[in-house]
């Protein structure tokens, strides 16, 4: 089981332990692809773990962008939390329905935001639910709470500054697609993008980053699977992946080995994939 860390990563122990303490804020961010035939807020709203407040990461976004869930104003970011009852000086868990999949998108997105007090549930609801722990199917009581916001615009990467990077080297791009999406032989789950991936990006599929239980796996092995992955760990590095979700896995996975010199891709495949005048790479390399 990984450390407990409020500003990353902690245990199903760790929120039982703390569920009643005041300033807490829990956020179901469940998220599902649209071949997963899953409805987030349905699933919220007949079972979540207690207190916990919906987040919809396809509303709160930028919604001014053809992309899919981009990262949202500033403006709206704190008006849609201020109305959840979250923000300054709350300690915030955020989990998913898969157990590591959505949750560490938002993990980033606070962080964006100059918001530090937050960690993912290493496992998720599944791994609540398997150890028989309290759910209900009530929203809370929501008080509004003022949020301050720095937005850290050093944590996320548009198109023009990943094609500097990819051509210069002077970034690792680390994409979190299967392997089968990162050669290309794989078709995307998106319409009208190309198959294969960023040139001179390295490909660490978010899975490996997990154990069968579908939690993090210990620093050292996470360590283990970017090394193995061919990842130069002394680089900066820019996370990416389809649209820019499973890509917060590899920046959570990161800051868990004490590696601060991330930043995240926010338009991923579903931007490079459909951009006509940007090369794209086939293969293992």
């Amino acid at each position: 089981m990984a450390q407990d860390d409020p500003k990353t990563l902690v245990s199903t122990d760790w929120l039982a332990a703390h569920l009643k303490d005041p300033d807490l804020r829990i956020l179901d961010a469940s998220w599902y692809l649209p071949d997963m035939n899953r409805d987030p807020r349905a699933d919220y709203d007949a079972a979540h773990i207690p207190g916990a407040r919906f987040f919809d990461i396809d509303e709160i976004s930028d919604n001014r962008s053809d992309l899919p869930h981009m990262a949202p104003p500033v403006e709206k970011f704190m008006s849609r939390l201020r109305a959840m009852g979250v923000g300054d000086g709350h300690q915030v868990v955020v989990y998913d329905g898969i157990g590591m999949f959505s949750a560490a998108r938002v993990w980033w997105l606070f962080r964006l935001m100059g918001q530090f007090d937050i960690a993912v549930l290493d496992g998720g609801l599944p791994k609540w639910l398997a150890e028989g722990r309290p759910t209900e199917d009530m929203p809370p009581i929501v008080r509004d709470r003022h949020m301050t916001v720095r937005r850290q615009n050093q944590m996320v990467k548009d198109v023009t500054q990943v094609a500097s990077a990819s051509k210069l080297c002077d970034y690792e791009i680390i994409d979190a697609r299967s392997p089968g999406r990162f050669r290309g032989d794989e078709p995307e789950p998106r319409e009208g993008l190309r198959a294969g991936h960023i040139p001179n990006s390295r490909n660490v599929h978010y899975a490996t980053l997990l154990t069968e239980d579908g939690t993090m796996k210990s620093a050292p092995a996470l360590r283990e699977a970017f090394e193995a992955a061919g990842v130069d760990l002394t680089k900066p590095a820019i996370t990416t992946c389809g649209s820019g979700v499973t890509a917060a896995i590899l920046s959570l996975a990161m800051e868990r080995i004490g590696k601060t010199d991330h930043a995240l891709y926010d338009g991923s495949w579903a931007e490079w994939g459909m951009f006509p005048t940007v090369p794209v790479a086939t293969g293992d390399a």
